[in-house]
């Protein structure tokens, strides 16, 4: 079945991922976010590493290591959290980009920038506050 609207994987460990390190005071690492998402721990890792490169986490390597919080939680906006991973969330009139449409009425009536719309503003209503 075909879906209107994805989430990547690696956007969705990201979200998930910051919102149980927000949780944990003393930090948390891969292995045991891989036990409560049930998701793979060597992409967890590839996936918090880029937030590392940006500045959104910390990570302490070896056996008591893991992941921290490098801002508090009520300035990481889930937004913030996405476009790390995806890129800027664009919002446009066409699928296609194009600037000039080869029908007189568009066949998506617009649709598609309201739900990006909708979706842009409610991710950046979001803090990691939020679900703390």
């Amino acid at each position: 079945m075909s879906k209107i609207f994805t989430l990547s994987e690696a956007a969705s460990i990201a979200i998930h991922g910051m919102v149980l390190i927000a949780r944990n005071n003393n930090g948390i690492n891969a292995v045991k976010i891989a036990e409560q998402t049930g998701l793979s721990k060597n992409h967890i890792s590839k996936v918090l590493q880029r937030l590392v490169k940006t500045d959104l986490l910390k990570s302490v390597r070896g056996p008591l290591g893991g992941f921290t919080l490098k801002k508090k939680p009520e300035e990481v906006t889930l937004l913030h959290i996405y476009e790390t991973i995806e890129g800027s969330l664009d919002v446009t009139d066409c699928p296609f980009n194009y600037e000039i449409c080869a029908f007189d009425k568009c066949m998506m009536g617009n649709s598609i920038n309201k739900m990006t719309l909708d979706f842009r503003k409610y991710l950046k209503s979001q803090t990691l506050k939020d679900y703390i």
